[in-house]
């Protein structure tokens, strides 16, 4: 008999990985080819020209940038110097010309680079679009530490990230060559949507799948994590050939579950707090990670018309344990028992 895959075990959709980046480069990224910057608020032309976005070169080198290529000879060298960059892990520095609510733009002799929000050391994330503007604002002028962590020449995108320059040495390759699973990382949460949450790990994004998030039910992962925050992971798997890596967060914490059966037995009355009331019951959490089910039958004595009549979500109640099964993680609770 084929046992069932666990959440952990199973192959990631395509459709996780969405919302990668997704919003600030929906709304921020110019399209390829467009020829202006149209939505960016920009630095004057005389200051946003001088010297804008120009990495420091070692006293005494010359750089692409600097030779007299013509015109398209002269983008295809800097889009190729560019990819060298992405696949050494440099470090380059650039002064940020413009920004949107998405993020902050950089010129490079022509070459339109985009930093996200999210991949800049020191910004706060907020639902306020002043507050986030204006912070946004404060970077224009800068000139900051950046690492490439995406490069295509055909579809002119040129991503870059300052967390990933400040992590350390080494390119998004040679990060990704270097995980394992089973590893625990450190990173940033640089998006959150209904299926999960995506981390930052230095230049690679890894997923943490909403099941990954706690031991216990989670509705949203804003319950659990908040963009900006700085998290440790554990690795679940690495598709290097996708670059893709699975994370987990509750893998870093004790498994309720485990010890169920040594904690709790069969008859035992116990407090709780309902989380969750629907048509066939309630949840109540016994601890962190640990709920059990009050099926609508084990409410109460009589009848009612709805749950809801019963027991109300964040009640404290005490609840009588009547069945237990670790193994698919079901913990079978009454109120009528008690």
């Amino acid at each position: 008999m084929n046992q069932k895959m666990q959440p952990w075990e199973e192959p990631l959709d395509d459709s996780y990985w969405q919302a990668l980046l997704e919003e600030e480069c929906r709304t921020a990224l110019p399209e390829p080819n467009e020829g202006t910057w149209e939505g960016f608020v920009l630095l004057p032309q005389e200051e946003a020209c001088e010297g804008a976005a120009i990495p420091h070169a070692e006293a005494g080198s010359v750089g692409v940038w600097d030779q007299p290529w013509p015109g398209q000879d002269r983008q295809q060298a800097l889009w190729a110097e560019m990819k060298r960059c992405f696949d050494a892990g440099e470090v380059l520095e650039f002064e940020i010309v413009g920004h949107n609510r998405g993020g902050v733009l950089v010129d490079c002799e022509g070459l339109q680079g985009f930093v996200p929000a999210s991949q800049l050391v020191g910004f706060k994330h907020t639902s306020s679009e002043e507050y986030r503007s204006n912070q946004l604002k404060e970077f224009v002028g800068q000139r900051l530490g950046l690492k490439i962590i995406e490069v295509d020449a055909d579809r002119n995108r040129l991503i870059l990230s300052q967390r990933a320059a400040e992590s350390g040495p080494g390119s998004p390759k040679a990060i990704l060559d270097q995980l394992c699973p089973g590893d625990v990382c450190e990173g940033w949460v640089t998006n959150l949507c209904p299926f999960g949450a995506f981390v930052d790990l230095g230049g690679v994004e890894g997923l943490i799948h909403i099941s990954e998030l706690s031991w216990g039910r989670v509705d949203s992962p804003h319950e659990v994590l908040s963009t900006g925050d700085k998290v440790q992971v554990y690795v679940l798997n690495v598709d290097r050939e996708r670059h893709r890596v699975g994370l987990s967060l509750k893998r870093l914490q004790p498994n309720p579950w485990s010890s169920v059966e040594d904690n709790y037995q069969l008859g035992q009355l116990v407090e709780g707090r309902v989380t969750n009331v629907v048509d066939f019951g309630a949840f109540v959490r016994l601890e962190e990670g640990l709920e059990g089910l009050i099926h609508v039958s084990e409410l109460a004595e009589g009848s009612f018309l709805y749950p809801r009549n019963v027991v109300q979500e964040g009640e404290k109640v005490t609840v009588r344990i009547i069945s237990i099964d670790s193994h698919n993680h079901r913990l079978g609770l009454s109120l009528r028992q008690v």
